[in-house]
């Protein structure tokens, strides 16, 4: 049955994402146009938004946040209205732990996520499904996610030259190729996706190059110093504007001035 649109042309705008969601809505509640998660990593998916917005949410530095930005409030709008307004995504909170189940057990019809769970999705879904980058609205835009291995200072000679030698082998083109074809995660290098393996395996699954074809628009995820309590005042600031407790605005100007606080000796 047609929609009304093309399966083939994703939504490539923040309007677009709205009327094409709205087609893929169920009356009865059964299945939504499209959910993006709000809990675990709320500050990670905001800076998607606010980048298609055409802002980041900090400096290089990472002393200083513009979370009462307009282009940041405008983008946190427009997050909840996709709920009471738009009526193509669940008003409040939706879990990131269980969004995957909801995209395979058709709940929702388009999700955004982890390119790390393209794998599992790919293995376990029962229907044709697509990927897509994410939709603009002055640009396009995605945060980039990072792992990251350390060494410390306090250790032993030989301690950092094992702990290197295990550095060396899991971001090896041919270990970052296996991990990417295996999880969804993009490789850590170009050289990566030089490998026959990989080369071959994007060539039978194109979906599995678009996040790092994403990468051209991407900006660093949200980083500062006193990052933990940064990032929970983004997070309590957006979980309590998608549950409608308090507007957009007020709650982004209530995080900026204790991230404010917060950064202030680093200034």
């Amino acid at each position: 049955m047609s929609l009304g649109f093309n399966p083939d042309k994703p939504p490539e705008t923040w309007e677009q994402l709205a009327a094409v969601s709205k087609k893929l809505t169920k009356a009865d509640g059964s299945q939504w146009g499209a959910m993006i998660p709000s809990t675990g990593y709320p500050y990670w998916m905001f800076g998607a938004l606010t980048m298609q917005n055409d802002q980041v949410l900090m400096n290089d530095a990472g002393n200083e946040t513009y979370f009462d930005s307009p282009a940041v409030i405008e983008a946190l709008q427009f997050w909840r209205d996709l709920g009471p307004k738009h009526k193509i995504m669940p008003s409040g909170t939706i879990e990131w732990g269980t969004l995957r189940q909801n995209f395979l057990e058709g709940k929702t019809a388009i999700m955004w996520h982890s390119t790390g769970r393209l794998t599992i999705v790919k293995k376990k879904a029962k229907f044709d499904f697509g990927v897509a980058m994410l939709p603009a609205s002055k640009r396009r835009g995605t945060p980039t996610g990072v792992g990251n291995f350390y060494i410390f200072k306090q250790t032993s000679s030989s301690e950092r030259k094992a702990a290197m030698r295990l550095i060396r082998f899991m971001t090896s083109p041919e270990r970052s190729a296996e991990w990417s074809m295996k999880t969804g995660y993009m490789g850590v290098s170009q050289a990566a996706y030089d490998t026959s393996k990989l080369q071959e395996y994007v060539k039978g699954f194109p979906y599995a190059a678009v996040a790092r074809n994403q990468l051209k628009y991407a900006t660093a995820e949200l980083a500062t110093y006193q990052t933990d309590r940064v990032r929970k005042a983004l997070d309590d600031a957006i979980q309590a504007a998608l549950t409608g407790a308090k507007t957009p605005e007020a709650v982004l100007k209530d995080a900026q001035a204790l991230s404010e606080r917060l950064l202030k000796q680093y200034s």
